[in-house]
């Protein structure tokens, strides 16, 4: 593979970059080929050096990806930055899909109860006006522990989510790198 084949290959594979960060890459391996050809190498040696376009652009992509979460951890980013580390190799669908969905369960099903809960109240409020003879006052003072149970599940949640959230993005890190070969 020579130079422009390369060049077009990797600039392909970067294009869910931004133009500026495609550019800026693309500029760093145009320096790569500038330096080998300097010291005597062909085009297809370098290239060949370098490694696969596809598999340099699906590493670039997930460090892109995780430095994005790292900056603004939204939820769109971190999906992001999953799916380009799965896209590293094949044995990441088991490696980072499954404890990923494993901690979206967890964190939907933290979330869901405690909102459940926090409205317990409204909902025994509400069954007492469609059906009058049902109150008791066991029964609301239940919900209103309940609530009480809920608000404090919800803030728990707030703090836990964000630990899993810092807690997985470092185990991407920590994928990327392996994948990449290298532990730093």
């Amino acid at each position: 593979m020579n130079k422009e084949k390369f060049m077009s290959a990797l600039q392909k594979s970067l294009n869910k970059l931004s133009e500026e960060e495609r550019n800026d890459i693309l500029h760093d391996f145009e320096e790569h080929f500038d330096v080998g050809k300097s010291e005597g190498k062909t085009e297809e040696e370098i290239a060949l050096s370098l490694g696969a376009p596809g598999q340099i652009a699906k590493e670039l992509m997930a460090t892109y990806f995780l430095e994005k979460v790292k900056n603004t951890s939204s939820t769109s980013n971190i999906f992001r930055a999953v799916w380009a580390v799965i896209g590293l190799g094949f044995f990441n669908i088991v490696i980072v899909l499954g404890p990923f969905i494993g901690l979206v369960a967890v964190m939907v099903s933290g979330w869901a109860s405690g909102g459940a809960f926090a409205i317990s109240p409204i909902l025994y409020l509400l069954t007492i006006l469609i059906n009058p003879g049902s109150f008791t006052f066991f029964s609301l003072f239940f919900t209103i522990g309940l609530a009480g149970l809920g608000i404090l599940l919800l803030v728990g949640m707030f703090y836990a989510t964000r630990f899993i959230t810092k807690l997985f993005v470092r185990y991407l890190h920590y994928n990327v790198n392996l994948v990449k070969g290298g532990m730093k």
